[in-house]
């Protein structure tokens, strides 16, 4: 896997570990705070998205994995 499909499967995992978490629907629940995270997962997002900049890639790319197009 190339470090962007790392990051935005990370992402996604953590946007749907933080709902099951924070929507007192889910048989998971456990705090409404949790959506703050998904919140912030989501705001990292947008912002690497305007930035064309993301910490998560850099630190992938020192550990050696490959980057992708």
């Amino acid at each position: 896997m190339t470090s962007w499909q790392i990051v935005r499967l990370v992402a996604g995992s953590f946007i749907l570990l933080s709902l099951a978490l924070g929507v007192q629907a889910s048989p998971f629940f456990h705090s409404p705070w949790w959506l703050a995270f998904t919140a912030f997962v989501g705001a990292n997002l947008l912002q690497s998205a305007l930035t064309r900049w993301c910490l998560m890639e850099t630190l992938l790319r020192k550990l050696g994995v490959r980057s992708g197009c």
